[in-house]
């Protein structure tokens, strides 16, 4: 229960509903037993009619009893089953207001948890993303939380509801006739430990009959994400039988788990009726031995009922609790973690001054591999650094830590003349606009993805319109039927590649940010195409600072400097015709792309 002890301060924030939740609790259940006590009388009076002086004098100078003196049968009964009416209806209503008070709790604290657990989301690293399963994020968020709302919920709620009937009943009874209370109650505490043990078999198989159905949408979603790729290789059959082999296991499953459900019913039926039955018996050999009333076996029966599902709850109270704690420790483990990065406070308007990198070497801790060694160059504001390289040589690596998505293994990185560890990352990245690798596009319409990173509504479907223009996606644009409001579906999957990564680099534009980043976003794009995106880019970095990363000659040719990576460290650096004359991995570069051009002519 360590566990769940996290949880307290939201019992602290809704301490109210849960004190009325009780209250309402106690009141319901006093209301319950009333019923009982009532049917005890009608039957005593229907004795007396039926059999005169068959009643104790205790009875019949009970409070009830002498209540309905000079009414007739007729009337007396009618008059009790107003008052058995009443007394349910009343009980009806402090339960629904039970369920008002600590049930809604448990949504209200259900909402809070997942929007604490989100947020916690978004202040770690992307490096805690590359050690996780995305399924195993998302079940603490869904799953997890949902197991531990059951127990805030109906597992208090009926705990609560338990002890207090338990304690209601069994003090009523006990006043009536010790013998009988104990013969009666005999079978509940098997009825409980049975339903614990199937519970427990019915949690195992509920949660391998979800976690199929994860794999079975797993699969589809899959099938439906890569449904090119599933068609050009003729590979539709190869999918169907393996959604196929899926389904089959999750209906194995299925019935597996319905089998069980199926005992379930009949043993918990076969041991209230034991109760029943050992309530009768042993209340009939009371009643002839005179130590009870007839009516007190029919009271008892009741009782024993009203007792059979607070007892019975018991085993599913504990199961709940024992999947809430594991829950919740899972999800204590995730909040417990630290984000990698602390923000160090210091606020940046806008790039003023300079980024200079000294001797910056990154190590990936995942996997260690050395991505930069001793990495040191300068841009100033207003100018473009190229940075140029075979894949692996460490460009991206450059970019993942002047985001702050990485740490530099040493080294320092200084903008503005401030080490970047001493600044607000909210503040840092806000004045970059960066264009990944891999554009990436939320199913929305393609206005919206374009305007995903600016908050001013003023002027904002002009900005969009110019965004789009410079990343030269507007002419595309305007050809579909919805023009902007065409909704682009998961990842961008109905816009060609160059249209995703002309769609993000105008998301970037749009910002109008101080630091221009591209990171090898013009692979998809051809060569003309990519000469009017650079001409419009001129525009932006004016004022600004931009870094253009590419594997290609054409994108970084017209750079201030241009650096050639080649296995972490800097082996060339200079204008594109100095890189030229060197003869070295730049020449190389331009050379083989100049061949790969020519050959496309032909």
């Amino acid at each position: 229960m360590k566990s769940l002890k996290f949880l307290n301060k939201y019992f602290f924030k809704y301490k109210s509903r849960f004190i009325w939740g009780v209250v309402f609790i106690m009141i319901s259940n006093v209301f319950a037993i009333f019923p009982a006590q009532i049917i005890r009388e009608a039957f005593n009076v229907v004795q007396e009619e039926i059999e005169p002086g068959s009643l104790s004098l205790e009875s019949k100078e009970s409070y009830i009893h002498t209540l309905f003196e000079g009414f007739s049968l007729t009337q007396t009964l009618v008059i009790f089953a107003m008052l058995v009416i009443a007394m349910a209806l009343i009980k009806g209503l402090f339960t629904f207001f039970t369920r008002q008070t600590i049930i809604i709790m448990s949504r209200l604290i259900e909402f809070d948890l997942k929007n604490e657990i989100y947020a916690h989301y978004q202040s770690l690293s992307p490096s805690f993303y590359r050690s996780k399963n995305t399924g195993d994020i998302m079940n603490r968020i869904s799953e997890d939380v949902s197991r531990v709302r059951m127990y805030l919920g109906p597992a208090i709620m009926y705990s609560i509801n338990m002890i207090v009937l338990f304690t209601l009943v069994i003090s009523t009874m006990l006043t009536i006739n010790l013998k009988l209370t104990l013969y009666s109650v005999l079978p509940l505490p098997f009825l409980s430990a049975i339903i614990y043990y199937v519970s427990n078999i019915i949690n195992k198989k509920s949660e391998l009959v979800q976690a199929q159905l994860s794999d079975i949408s797993s699969a589809a979603q899959e099938s439906f994400s890569g449904i090119r790729i599933l068609k050009s290789y003729v590979r539709e059959a190869y999918a169907i039988s393996q959604y196929s082999n899926k389904s089959e296991k999750y209906k194995s499953l299925s019935l597996s788990l319905v089998k069980t459900e199926a005992i379930f019913m009949p043993v918990m039926m076969l041991l209230i009726g034991m109760s029943t039955i050992l309530t009768v018996y042993i209340g009939g050999l009371e009643a002839i031995a005179g130590n009870i009333e007839i009516g007190n076996i029919a009271e008892f029966v009741i009782y024993v009922n009203m007792l059979t599902w607070p007892v019975a709850a018991i085993g599913w109270v504990t199961s709940l609790t024992q999947r809430a704690a594991a829950s919740q420790r899972r999800i204590n483990e995730f909040l417990e973690t630290e984000p990698e990065f602390r923000d160090g406070g210091k606020e940046i308007s806008k790039l003023e001054k300079s980024i200079v990198f000294s001797n910056v070497s990154f190590t990936y801790p995942d996997s260690g591999t050395n991505a930069l060694k001793e990495v040191s160059f300068e841009i100033k504001k207003g100018e473009t650094l190229g940075i140029i390289g075979r894949t692996g040589a460490g460009k991206t690596s450059i970019v993942d830590i002047l985001c702050r998505n990485s740490a530099a293994s040493s080294g320092e990185i200084r903008i503005d003349n401030i080490n970047i560890l001493d600044l607000d990352i909210k503040s840092l990245r806000e004045q970059m606009g960066v264009v990944p690798q891999e554009a990436f596009l939320f199913s929305d319409s393609i206005f919206e993805n374009i305007a995903f990173g600016i908050r001013e509504e003023a002027g904002l479907k002009k900005a969009v319109e110019n965004a789009a223009a410079d990343a030269e996606i507007l002419d595309n644009i305007m050809e579909f039927p919805d023009s902007f409001n065409t909704v682009v579906g998961e990842r961008g999957i109905t816009l060609s590649g160059g249209q995703k990564q002309r769609v993000s680099i105008a998301r970037a534009l749009i910002k109008k940010p101080s630091i221009l980043i591209f990171d090898d976003c013009l692979s998809a794009v051809d060569t003309v195409t990519e000469r009017k995106i650079l001409d419009n880019f001129k525009k932006h970095i004016r004022e600004n600072t931009c870094i253009l990363i590419s594997h290609r000659v054409s994108t970084v040719e017209h750079a201030d400097e241009i650096i050639v990576l080649e296995e972490g460290r800097i082996i060339e650096r200079g204008k594109h015709k100095e890189l030229l004359k060197n003869k070295g991995l730049y020449f190389e570069l331009f050379n083989l792309q100049k061949m790969e051009e020519e050959s496309l002519e032909i």
